[in-house]
């Protein structure tokens, strides 16, 4: 089918497929540097993992050093069509010098700044909490050792002073987004006691104001992880609750509930109370597994919700899955597409009926468009989006990603 024969199709509808793809090349997603090396970063020292965070697999590939993970990002933006941003973690430093994580500093990242400014890339941040030996415990921000949580505190501070001087280069807030691995394997007797502690280290965390057009805060909670499955400190309820008092974003990760709960369902829920949104679209598959995502119905729904209760503007798109069971290149970018697929989908829904049809208590006509639209035929809107792109598909694409994985499988 030509682009222009799904063009009528949509518009019989009354969709605009020009619109859906103008507003699609508007939308920036966060692509994450992890997925490319296994969550191992450049540090010359760590600890234990933590929290629960484990890749499995060791397909060959990895990159072993900060310019190996730019070639192999570079290629991948290459194959995702629009304009985008890079997820950055503090432990990927690139420098000669040796810090701890309560001594990082802006330069130890310049060589990444300066690289996303040549690549027209937005950038965002999180601060380490994991992968140390002052998180061996599984306590940071609210470890009952003082010591311990300055560290920590102090490492939360440099990371926000960091991000800060990011967005101010590059023109762009940068998203810092604070996850801490804090829990307890085993049911504690005291919940309270660190949860006011991590409050308090928080708000230490964060008392120096920053300018929000070059950063913004964000808090992301987690249901439970490998050695924290009977508490986590940092529950949703915490953060929900923590964000509306100070006005943080609040960070929704779609593996970091109950596998039976459907994320998609809280964004409005969510939006009434936080002026922005952080997600971190994931796949978990029975716990938080980090699957790459596929254009399933967990993801269209999450697209849709954006879409529908434009939600768009007020939310930022990251992606956290890392597999390294399979090429991380294509990884990136086939979870990449995935999630800006899903967008077009949404983004090509007759909305207004459906919403006109709900509102009537019209719900046959709701269901029958709901079903009838899912023959329309987004395939070729999405090709004439990555052709305007100049951006591959279909077996040129397949065909890319395995030509690039066998010019990496050498590293050892």
């Amino acid at each position: 089918m030509s682009y222009d024969s799904a063009k009528a199709a949509f518009a019989d509808w009354g969709v605009d497929t020009e619109a859906a793809i103008a507003k699609l090349a508007e939308i920036p997603i966060s692509m994450h540097c992890w997925q490319g090396d296994d969550v191992v970063g450049f540090e010359k020292k760590s600890g234990n993992s933590g929290g629960g965070i484990q890749a499995t697999g060791n397909h060959p590939g990895r990159a072993r050093t900060p310019d190996e993970l730019r070639a192999d990002l570079e290629f991948s933006y290459s194959m995702i069509p629009g304009n985008h941003r890079l997820n950055l973690h503090a432990c990927y430093l690139d420098t000669d010098q040796n810090p701890d994580r309560d001594e990082i500093e802006f330069n130890h990242f310049a060589p990444w700044v300066d690289w996303a400014k040549d690549q027209g890339l937005g950038l965002d941040f999180n601060p380490t909490f994991f992968a140390h030996t002052k998180a061996d415990d599984n306590l940071t921000l609210s470890h009952p050792d003082q010591g311990i949580r300055d560290f920590w505190i102090e490492h939360g501070k440099r990371s926000r002073e960091i991000a800060a001087q990011m967005g101010k280069v590059l023109g762009s807030p940068v998203v810092n987004n604070v996850w801490v691995p804090d829990g307890y394997k085993d049911m504690p007797v005291d919940r309270f006691g660190p949860r006011k502690r991590l409050e308090l280290s928080l708000n230490a965390m964060m008392a120096l104001p920053q300018d929000k057009a070059h950063m913004l805060d964000a808090v992301e909670s987690k249901l439970f992880g490998i050695g924290v499955e009977a508490c986590t400190v940092g529950s949703h309820e915490f953060y929900m609750g923590y964000a509306i008092r100070n006005e943080t974003l609040l960070c929704l990760d779609m593996g970091h509930f109950h596998p039976t709960e459907n994320v998609a369902d809280k964004l409005t829920s969510v939006a009434l109370s936080v002026d922005e949104i952080l997600l971190h679209v994931s796949r978990p598959m029975r716990w938080d597994s980090d699957h790459v995502i596929l254009l399933d119905d967990s993801i269209m729904q999450m697209a849709q919700e954006l879409v529908s209760a434009d939600l768009l503007g007020r939310t930022h798109i990251g992606l956290d899955f890392f597999d390294a069971t399979i090429s991380r290149t294509a990884a990136w970018v086939i979870g990449t597409r995935n999630m800006q697929k899903a967008l077009l989908r949404a983004l090509l829904a007759p909305w207004e009926q459906l919403k006109s049809a709900e509102n009537q208590l019209d719900f046959t006509t709701r269901l029958v468009v709901t079903e009838e639209i899912k023959d329309l035929p987004y395939g070729v809107v999405w090709e004439e989006f990555c052709n305007r792109k100049s951006v591959a598909t279909g077996k040129t694409l397949a065909a890319e990603l395995v030509r690039y994985q066998a010019s990496v499988e050498g590293r050892s």
